[in-house]
């Protein structure tokens, strides 16, 4: 197993956002004093995960500042506030180089703010760089980039997993709190498996995602109905803060909080699904995770899950969605099942394949426009992480992280990191 250097965590890396803001608040500590601290860590693990292509060291330090400043004079904007995160470097960002992994791009500087990151940065959140991703998305491993290849920070001989595999290292690494993501067949989720945090991704247009390289042609046409924003973060909650901050409205308001609702006690139906052929590995740590879901007083459903490739087109994109909570949702609020089919591959066996993770069990939520959630839920033989994932029905986000959060804190698993 390949081994990495021992470095000193942030000031506060173990807590959550809600705990670093309150510490922030009551002045037990301040955003330029977290800062600080991860910046000290990017710089000494980067050269060996590679999670960031662009630190802004300058313009976080001018945006912590300012945070801390705001704070002092009861200026409270909430819990991002002082927050140390970082965005996947396919969003723009104003003044700073976005580049999507690609060589084409590598001097390309935006602008303006993608609608997203303008939103990180009126919630007072200290954007501190741009992290590392397979080239324009189109890949599933992380291997692929104009920067390098993004190493995976539980075992640099496996893949962190892709597009989003900068920001899954980044935050496994404690480089920072969370990160703006995306997540067209898997690209935020599967990474988070691979390297043992939380990915989560909205329903279908829940967070605007216009200035995705802006200006530029996407890859293709159909890539505009299966891209949703992502986010990736150490804890459910904290993905629950960051979603708070960026997403239009939530269940029909514009003042509700998916944080404040985690600890309802919701009655829950729950799906297993029945139709997916996963490692045997997989396949007993995933039966483990459900008897934990069990313990907790769901009851769960065996359910055919609609999984899907994309061969046939998007031709029947939007009647399908419309159609899809009749004909999987009728007796079921959740559907659970692995996030890989298989464990972790290593470098050596993905290095001729981009799409060598395979994305076949989380495909259909992008297809669906389904709200989804990947929570570490155990490991494999090798001690590499691996992945639950809970699906919920159309605009049933709050449902998915209500569940996730649940099992996060009966399971334990999100509070394990790899010794760095």
């Amino acid at each position: 197993m390949s081994s990495l250097p021992m470095s000193t965590p942030p000031p506060n890396s173990d807590c959550g956002v809600a705990e670093l803001a309150r510490s922030f608040r009551e002045g037990r500590c301040s955003p330029i004093e977290v800062l600080a601290g991860c910046l000290k860590r990017i710089e000494r693990l980067n050269s060996h995960v590679n999670a960031f292509i662009t630190v802004a060291e300058r313009s976080a330090a001018e945006a912590a500042e300012r945070a801390a400043t705001e704070i002092e004079r009861g200026e409270h904007r909430g819990l991002l506030q002082g927050i140390p995160v970082a965005v996947k470097d396919f969003y723009d960002t104003a003044g700073i180089r976005t580049t999507a992994g690609s060589k084409n791009f590598r001097d390309r500087i935006p602008a303006a703010d993608a609608a997203a990151v303008g939103r990180l940065k009126r919630a007072g959140a200290v954007i501190v760089g741009k992290t590392n991703m397979h080239a324009l998305g189109m890949g599933t491993t992380g291997l692929e980039s104009a920067f390098g290849p993004v190493r995976n920070p539980w075992n640099a001989d496996t893949i962190a997993g892709g597009s989003s595999g900068g920001s899954a290292a980044a935050v496994a690494s404690g480089m920072c709190w969370a990160t703006l993501d995306t997540d067209a067949i898997g690209s935020c989720r599967l990474p988070a498996a691979c390297c043992g945090v939380v990915g989560f991704k909205g329903s279908f247009g829940l967070i605007d995602i216009s200035g995705i390289l802006g200006g530029e042609p996407p890859p293709s046409e159909d890539i505009r109905w299966l891209a949703h924003a992502g986010v990736t973060a150490r804890r459910v909650e904290d993905a629950a803060i960051v979603l708070d901050a960026l997403a239009d409205r939530i269940q029909g308001s514009p003042d509700f909080s998916c944080a404040a609702r985690l600890n309802d006690k919701a009655a829950l139906r729950v799906g297993v699904a029945a139709n997916f052929a996963g490692d045997i590995v997989v396949s007993e740590v995933f039966e483990r995770a459900l008897e934990t879901i069990r313990g907790l007083g769901f009851e769960t459903h065996r359910v055919a899950v609609p999984l899907t490739d994309f061969t046939k087109g998007v031709a029947t994109i939007e009647s399908d969605r419309r159609a899809i909570a009749g004909r999987c949702f009728a007796d079921i609020d959740v559907l659970m099942l692995p996030t890989m089919p298989h464990p972790t591959p290593r470098v050596v066996e993905a290095s001729k394949n981009p799409l060598a993770l395979s994305a076949e069990l989380t495909m259909f939520a992008n297809y669906f426009g389904l709200p989804a959630i990947s929570v570490p839920c155990g490991f494999d033989g090798r001690g590499l992480p691996l992945g639950l994932q809970i699906v919920g029905k159309p605009r049933g986000d709050v449902s998915v992280l209500q569940l996730a959060y649940r099992y996060q804190n009966a399971s334990g698993f999100t509070e394990l990191s790899p010794l760095l």
